[in-house]
């Protein structure tokens, strides 16, 4: 059992925000909670890519492994979040959204920020050109989306290994390009924490909900049969 969390912003949603970004929003202080918790309950984090060579070739893992990820590259992920993780020592994986940050689209990072936090030992990923569900899409704009946020981030020194679908939605034909364009695997965010060989392109997440406090995250995991 490998829990992998979903975070996506480490700040205090705005005053007028709706349910939803209340809920994918962790105030740094949360988040410092969260790994704290994890840091004092003897958890090591580790990559995908740790995951993947355990699964595939039988590498060995830490007794408690945990694997921390974050979805669409907002700026305080660099800002917040990054500063704590190497405070306590974690690594994390970063999913990015390659056309946004060409943009240089506001609350987003800078490729500047993605290279260091890579040069740093943070594992970045793909989570596609603009952000678009994939499911029933042609097979050259699955190509574009996902060969193409691949080539952009090997412009930036980064090679990717791992996708992050869009809103979760992917089909057959998804992981086919996935495959055909070097990737190893490809996280969802169906919840559970069992991870499999035969399942490197649905690997399941725990989705982190700002809302709820840490005895609530824990009574998650331990609901999926984490043990302390």
């Amino acid at each position: 059992m490998v829990p992998i969390l979903l975070y996506h912003y480490v700040s205090s949603p705005p005053p007028d925000a709706n349910l939803v970004r209340r809920e994918i929003s962790v105030s740094p202080q949360q988040f410092e909670e969260h790994l704290r918790y994890f840091k004092a309950h003897n958890y090591t984090t580790i990559t995908l890519r740790d995951l993947v060579y355990h699964l595939t070739i039988g590498k060995p893992l830490p007794p408690k492994p945990l694997i921390i990820t974050f979805d669409d590259g907002y700026e305080d992920n660099y800002q917040n979040a990054f500063p704590l993780l190497r405070k306590y020592g974690f690594v994390a994986t970063f999913f990015v959204i390659t056309d946004f940050i060409d943009e240089g689209r506001p609350g987003y990072m800078t490729w500047e920020q993605i290279e260091e936090m890579a040069r740093s030992g943070m594992e970045i990923g793909s989570h596609s050109r603009n952000h678009v569900p994939l499911r029933d899409k042609p097979l050259d704009y699955l190509v574009w989306q996902i060969l193409g946020s691949r080539q952009t981030l090997e412009a930036h020194g980064i090679e990717p290994r791992f996708f992050s679908y869009p809103f979760g939605f992917y089909d057959d034909e998804v992981v086919k390009v996935l495959q055909s364009a070097h990737f190893w695997g490809a996280v969802t965010t169906k919840p559970g924490i069992v991870q499999s060989s035969d399942g490197l392109f649905a690997l399941k997440r725990i989705r982190v909900n700002g809302r709820e406090s840490l005895e609530q995250l824990v009574a998650k995991l331990r609901a999926y049969g984490l043990k302390q």
